[in-house]
């Protein structure tokens, strides 16, 4: 029996994700289509097949199946790369739906009149991204000039994954339980390096003696 997969991909805004799904659904809800299930990944187009899914998602997809994207850029970052996993899609019986470029991809359809379409979307996004890349360079560079400093202030501390045991982390502090048994027998996440380290960054032995 055919089923309908949908892939998501986004760099690293998980609320774009989010987009995508609703976006998928509302398409599959008009057009009375049943998803299967989502792939979805959060990393940049630059990494392995392995690392965006798609080699999960060729291994699940069979003959007759269709796979559902908000965009041909999802698929990848050039345009050789969406080619190629659509030209292999496309010979193993495979339907691609493309919502926001309006296109239905598959063995019926005029595969030099797809290529075409397929080869001048690809290669818009590709030149689209080149473009903002080469903005975001020339603003960088402008600040620089100007002696703006770039980057975090100095002294800023990023947020942890001790955070939400910080309390705890206090407490057991207080009762005299070392940060080697914090980590191993009580938080049982993260490295006992890497809690010093917070303990240390966040001045937590100084409150704690401020306690006592």
């Amino acid at each position: 029996m055919s089923k309908v997969l949908a892939y998501l991909r986004t760099s690293t805004d998980k609320q774009d994700l989010n987009n995508q799904r609703l976006e998928i659904l509302e398409y599959a809800r008009q057009h009375s289509i049943q998803i299967a299930d989502f792939i979805a990944v959060s990393v940049s187009s630059r990494k392995t097949p392995y690392e965006r899914r798609i080699d999960e998602l060729l291994l699940r997809l069979n003959e007759n199946d269709t796979l559902l994207v908000t965009e041909l850029s999802r698929l990848g970052r050039s345009t050789g790369q969406v080619i190629n996993l659509i030209d292999e899609l496309i010979d193993n019986g495979i339907c691609i739906i493309v919502i926001k470029q309006h296109l239905i991809l598959n063995k019926s359809q005029d595969d030099l009149q797809s290529l075409t379409m397929i080869t001048m979307l690809s290669l818009f996004a590709q030149m689209e991204r080149m473009m903002i890349s080469r903005r975001t360079k020339e603003a960088l560079a402008t600040k620089k000039a100007l002696g703006i400093h770039l980057g975090k202030p100095k002294g800023t501390i990023q947020s942890s994954i001790y955070d939400k045991d910080r309390e705890r982390i206090i407490e057991l502090l207080c009762l005299g339980v070392s940060v080697r048994h914090i980590s191993i027998q009580h938080l049982n996440y993260g490295s006992i390096s890497s809690l010093n380290y917070y303990v240390n960054t966040r001045g937590l032995r100084e409150k704690v003696k401020n306690i006592e």
